[in-house]
């Protein structure tokens, strides 16, 4: 991208022009923040806006950062979004300049934010995370039943979602499961001996919450499934009589090609199996899903300005949509550190 950039720029030397031509090359999810030769600060996010953007400015700070919750550290309280598409450009001793480019398209930001990626704390194209999160999980309550003692979170993007469900249902939520601060995300583990180590350093059941009791295990996604039946297994170890699973987001069955490590079929337990095959693999006595309404009218924007390509299989740029197409069926390459489509000549 820098060196796409630099070539457009030694062209001309007009930076919003250099950008406007980069964006009509470049197809996929992109934030980029920069610093020019001239002492600029400039920040541009790609035309569909997949990942979220956003600046703000205090007594002569500029800040850019891809969540608010980084600008509330900063003491930034108030703060705008970067448009899909659009390029913003700081010069010291200068309000911003703003930049609409023409290469706009949908906007189809990444649902996966919402659900799993931000901090509950942030705000996203004007959404706070936590809210939508509330709701994810009201809405589960609203469309299954359930006769659980307790409700357990697992740590801890699942909390505010189970705090919803309690406030529909009114099972109290506890904490059955404590985290170690101190062991990052699994999912994104490069190897499953890897994610299946980190499961067990990463949690551990409380006894004295779980013992003899029917629970409803409350997740944000199941991506490969080894996670969730290591939990489940946690919590029946530990005494639980019998463990249902809700989980806020829709069953993940293709691959994403905008920023997710969820890049094959293969490693999707949703692209080959139904969700009660999927629930008989995780351990689970009950497993609910999130529909796709559901989590739309949690979200709260429309379905064609929404990325929901890795729970359709509907991608909005056309490269992806390729790439799907000619992956779908396929084994995982033996050679696990290059994507399919780097291979390719």
């Amino acid at each position: 991208m820098l060196k796409i950039l630099a070539n457009e720029l030694s062209d001309g030397g007009d930076i919003e022009k250099a950008i406007g031509s980069c964006m009509a090359k470049f197809e996929g999810a992109y934030s980029v923040v920069a610093l020019t030769g001239n002492g600029e600060l400039i920040a541009f996010r790609d035309p569909n806006g997949f990942r979220p953007l956003c600046f703000g400015e205090s007594n002569g700070l500029f800040m850019f950062a891809s969540e608010t919750v980084a600008l509330d550290s900063n003491g930034i309280h108030s703060y705008s979004n970067v448009k899909p598409g659009e390029l913003v450009i700081v010069r010291e001793n200068e309000a911003p300049v703003r930049k609409q480019l023409v290469n706009q398209t949908q906007h189809a930001r990444c649902m996966f934010e919402y659900v799993y990626f931000s901090r509950p704390d942030s705000t996203i194209d004007d959404r706070d995370v936590y809210s939508v999160r509330i709701k994810l999980g009201k809405n589960l309550a609203k469309t299954y039943k359930t006769h659980a003692d307790v409700i357990v979170p697992v740590p801890d993007t699942a909390r505010p979602a189970a705090e919803g469900i309690s406030r529909e249902t009114g099972i109290p939520v506890l904490e059955g499961l404590i985290k170690n601060r101190y062991v990052g995300r699994t999912f994104i583990m490069p190897n499953q001996e890897g994610r299946d180590n980190a499961v067990r350093l990463k949690l551990n059941a409380v006894r004295a919450v779980v013992g003899g009791k029917n629970i409803l295990l409350v997740d944000d996604s199941i991506v490969r499934g080894t996670t969730m039946r290591k939990i489940v297994n946690l919590l029946r170890e530990a005494g639980a009589n019998r463990v249902e699973v809700w989980v806020t987001c829709p069953p993940i069955k293709s691959p994403c090609f905008y920023g997710i490590d969820m890049s094959t079929y293969s490693e999707l337990i949703a692209s080959t199996k139904s969700v009660d095959e999927i629930r008989e693999i995780v351990g689970a006595d009950e497993l609910c899903y999130q529909t796709v309404a559901g989590l739309l009218d949690s979200l709260g924007f429309p379905r064609e300005q929404t990325c929901l390509a890795c729970l359709t299989g509907e991608y909005p740029t056309p490269l992806a949509q390729r790439i799907a197409n000619e992956t779908r069926g396929k084994p995982t390459p033996q050679d696990q550190s290059a994507r399919y489509w780097e291979t390719q000549s």
